[in-house]
């Protein structure tokens, strides 16, 4: 007899539908499995063999194909065990295959026949949404992050015999419904790190809070103990939180990654991704034979913090020039391409040299000017023209760092933040486009709202000339007056706009 039981492969973070089809048949007992497989789907049959008979099922003695459609896409991982093994159930008629046609299942099955959780769940239910399918069947651990996604049926069990019995009866198993937003947990504070602990550093903080509300990217040059990383670590705490389509993507991303410390829920706060100055191309972009997200789409629609980015090889850094520009990375390999969605925020912190005090006013460089420009050279001209702030920031005076005061915590930065990115997202809604922030903004938006008047005009040219800047970094400096603008509630650029985004242009004007 033939069963077919749906089930989804991953490529990327998108889900593609899969027939898990099972013919038994006469002959000599054996279990042949096609369709691409990998070996963790190979194995699927012992485990499946094993997991029926200590169920208390009768595994069939007689030959048994399971093809896996579409043959030419390559299937891979122990999500497959459950439909393989409830398509056996069905094929030798120990169960009702009635509800195989409307239902999707996910699982991997442990010898004694109990379920254990897979990756990649939350966008397999989308899909799932999506193809018009009535439900989805999973192990319980995955139950809540399956729910996630609305207008569908979820079912979650501990147990193969569990699916077996829903199968023969599905009124006595009610589905699991977790309504909008209250998947979303709220944002801890406690946890965030907070600028009042930072001493002095106005220039540099008033450069964090504009990155946070315009999404711009944004490097630190300054020496040892200056507090570079002390100040990129809590930029977190003055970003927004997600909203629930954001959450919904990087929860996706997440989930496909294997990363959800949370599955019952979404993740809530932006994400920020800290990767040592060791890591490599693959590990920093996604790759692999069947490629997996890397750390910038790890970090999407937060950030990526490269702390002392001129330890980093400069080949890994070029890695970076073309998802800063376009929002997300391509990744082709011999048997497939995929995309990752890779839409965040550069952040980083470098020496001004190798012995760390180029231009300290307390400690004289040890350095020449060869290894200066050696140690320069591993961050190329175009990689720098995409970030939007380069921020000198220096020590502390003796006095400064034992000095008392408070500084502005968090809270109230967080609170600009969000007026500023309102007043941008109901600029962009007015104009029909889904742009999150000022960074994202394309030339043909830059035109309409970063105008500027005749003085303007005239600064901007001055420092064209002076700085020898590109037409990219012309279009950055614009966006950073325009988030400027935004965090003073004007809505047209002024001079005073243009004059402090061209001073972040840091280590343009060192070179």
């Amino acid at each position: 007899m033939l069963a077919r039981v749906w089930s989804a492969a991953l490529i990327g973070i998108e889900a593609i539908r899969v027939g898990v089809e099972v013919d038994i048949s006469g002959g000599l007992p054996g279990i042949a499995v096609v369709g691409l497989p990998d070996m963790a789907v190979q194995e699927a049959k012992e485990r499946v063999r094993a997991a029926l008979r200590n169920s208390g099922y009768v595994f069939p003695m007689r030959r048994i194909v399971i093809n896996l459609t579409p043959a030419d896409l390559r299937k891979e991982g122990p999500s497959f065990d459950l439909p393989v093994s409830v398509g056996v159930l069905a094929a030798s008629e120990q169960i009702s295959a009635e509800l195989l046609a409307d239902h999707l299942l996910l699982g991997e099955v442990s010898l004694d026949g109990s379920l254990r959780p897979v990756a990649g769940v939350l966008p397999i239910a989308a899909a799932a949404r999506r193809l018009g399918l009535r439900g989805l069947i999973v192990p319980v651990d995955n139950l809540q992050e399956a729910a996630v996604v609305q207008g569908l049926s979820v079912y979650g069990f501990n147990h193969l015999s569990e699916v077996a019995d829903f199968l023969r009866d599905p009124q006595r198993y009610q589905e699991i419904a977790i309504p909008p937003g209250e998947s979303l947990p709220r944002r801890s504070p406690a946890l965030a790190l907070d600028l009042k602990d930072v001493k002095g550093q106005a220039h540099a903080r008033r450069a964090l809070e504009i990155a946070a509300a315009g999404g711009h990217n944004l490097i630190f040059v300054g020496p040892p103990g200056s507090g570079k990383t002390m100040l990129a670590r809590r930029l977190p705490g003055i970003l927004p939180p997600l909203e629930f389509q954001e959450a919904l993507e990087v929860t996706q991303i997440y989930s496909v990654a294997g990363l959800l410390k949370h599955r019952g829920s979404l993740v809530s706060d932006r994400p920020f991704r800290s990767p040592h100055h060791s890591a490599s191309g693959p590990s920093l972009v996604g790759g692999g034979s069947f490629p997996r997200p890397g750390e910038i789409s790890l970090a999407h629609r937060g950030i990526l913090f490269l702390d002392e980015l001129t330890e980093f090889k400069r080949d890994v850094l070029e890695f970076l020039r073309q998802p800063l520009e376009d929002g997300q990375v391509s990744i082709s390999r011999a048997r497939q391409s995929v995309s990752f969605p890779a839409q965040f925020t550069l952040v980083a912190s470098t020496n001004p040299c190798p012995c760390g005090y180029f231009g300290d006013t307390l400690q004289d460089c040890t350095c020449s000017p060869r290894q200066r420009e050696n140690y320069w050279a591993k961050l190329s001209g175009p990689l720098m023209d995409r970030i939007d702030l380069q921020v000198a920031v220096n020590r502390l005076k003796p006095e400064e760092i034992t000095h008392q005061a408070l500084s502005e915590d968090s809270e109230a930065v967080r609170v600009r933040v969000q007026l500023a990115r309102d007043r941008a997202s109901a600029r962009f809604k007015q104009g029909g486009l889904s742009i999150g922030c000022n960074a994202e903004m394309q030339i043909r938006h830059l035109k309409q709202w970063c105008r500027l008047d005749d003085t303007s005009r005239q600064v901007l040219e001055g420092a064209i000339r002076k700085l020898n800047l590109s037409a990219r970094a012309t279009d950055r400096i614009l966006k950073v007056a325009r988030t400027i603008a935004d965090l003073a509630g004007d809505e047209v650029l002024q001079t005073a706009h243009v004059a402090e985004a061209i001073q972040y242009r840091t280590i343009d004007r060192m070179q």
